[in-house]
């Protein structure tokens, strides 16, 4: 792992916590992701299963953890099955963890190699009544692909067919989607990696780069500050790339007085930031790309203020939405009669700004939550609005990561992050 070692009090607390909602004589089984295959010998990089390491720290493959909380033998209430490493697996795949090593990653105790798993599972499955299974539930999520924990819950409901069922995610969504101090300077560390990307790149950018050489420059400061990876596949929208919400090619040469929007943000220890920033080719901005600029920084900074504690998602979003209709007529983008006749499904500022304000953050970039719920302290949102003007060539999206507060207004992660148009001009053309 290019990141330096978690205080395991985090994963002791997380599974305490989890335990803690578990219905009486149950046990819950969680799997570390595949190795996903691509051709030949060639695999995809590995990325560990969100939950197991929320609940173990283990950053690694073919590992199991099941949790008992009233399991009579004390030493399996919480079990860890890990591949057996050897010296011919660490010369070939180098190390993997070793029992003693599991257990200061986890502060597990109890490790078996997984060549037991199916011993010490007949034993704990006869001294329990049910089972959690965890299955993928988030509200984006479109899954074709069978995973590592389909087939084990394939495995366990054949083997075990008396045993009733419960779900994990149900508890999972409310407890990741409070962070832990510990996940907040995560999350915080993943900001100040993509703000040392950003500022790299606005020392970068001038009329005739190419999208995908930007793209390059975050990647190379992501890189030598530990990060792994971005967090998502990154966009780098010149022009009217912008307008493709998801635009993700990054194949097209810059130009003099187009914008740039890039919606990047570098992952640390699996943890992600997402941000997004729009600037000038050519280090100044037109008068209307300013006015346009200064009409979205303004819904950003008024919607964060809304994200407090009690706060409704839906509700949150609508007042969103009159902000920005106000900036629209502002701009001459809309006029009183189209909001007059507005589709109440379909408000009239949707035409220049048609997705959410906000979303979950944290181990994903689009993080567990229950939308349906308050908002809670220690959430950490995005807050992203945009306007898209396909007309006149350019979009323009600004986004931040905030920590919802006991009291007060957010905590803004990027707050370091250059974002207004007087400091970005000045970066640039320094």
């Amino acid at each position: 792992m290019k990141y330096f070692p978690i205080n395991n009090s985090l994963f002791i607390k997380n599974r305490a916590k989890f335990m803690s909602k578990m219905k009486p004589n149950s046990l819950a089984v969680f799997n570390s992701n595949d190795i996903y295959p691509i051709s030949a010998d060639s695999t995809l990089p590995f990325e560990q299963h969100r939950d197991i390491f929320y609940l173990s720290g283990v950053d690694q493959e073919e590992s199991i953890l099941v949790l008992f909380p009233d399991c009579p033998k004390e030493k399996h209430r919480e079990i860890l099955f890990l591949r057996e490493t050897n010296e011919h697996i660490a010369v070939w795949e180098g190390e993997k963890l070793t029992k003693e090593k599991a257990f200061e990653t986890s502060g597990i105790k109890t490790v078996y190699w997984l060549q037991d798993m199916e011993k010490v599972m007949f034993e704990i499955m006869t001294q329990c009544n049910t089972i959690y299974i965890n299955t993928n539930e988030h509200y984006r999520s479109n899954v074709e692909t069978e995973t590592r924990e389909d087939r084990f819950t394939k495995w366990l409901k054949d083997k075990y067919p008396a045993h009733s069922v419960a779900k994990s995610n149900p508890i999972l969504q409310r407890l990741r989607s409070v962070k832990e101090p510990i996940e907040i300077d995560l999350i915080q560390k993943a900001c100040d990696i993509t703000n040392k990307g950003f500022r790299r790149v606005l020392n970068f950018v001038k009329p005739g780069v190419w999208e995908f050489e930007i793209e390059a420059e975050y990647m190379h400061e992501f890189l030598r500050n530990r990060s792994k990876k971005f967090a998502y596949t990154p966009i780098i929208a010149s022009g009217n790339n912008a307008n493709v919400l998801h635009y993700i090619e990054n194949n097209q040469q810059c130009k003099t007085g187009d914008l740039i929007l890039m919606d990047v943000g570098a992952e640390y220890a699996n943890y992600s930031s997402d941000m997004t920033r729009t600037i000038p080719v050519s280090g100044r901005f037109s008068k209307r790309q300013r006015d346009v600029y200064n009409a979205v920084l303004h819904v950003k900074n008024e919607a964060t203020k809304m994200l407090v504690p009690g706060t409704d998602w839906a509700e949150y979003h609508v007042e969103v939405g009159k902000l920005m209709t106000s900036e629209l007529l502002g701009l001459g983008l809309i006029d009183k009669a189209d909001v007059q006749n507005e589709n109440p499904d379909w408000p009239a500022y949707k035409k220049y700004f048609m997705h959410g304000t906000s979303h979950h953050m944290g181990l994903d970039t689009h993080d567990y939550g229950i939308l349906t719920e308050p908002m809670l302290p220690n959430m950490v949102f995005t807050v992203e609005p945009g306007i898209y003007i396909p007309d006149e060539g350019f979009g323009i999206r600004l986004e931040d990561d905030v920590v919802i507060q006991e009291s007060g207004e957010p905590i803004n992660l990027m707050r370091n992050i250059p974002i207004e148009p007087d400091e970005i001009e000045e970066i640039m053309n320094a």
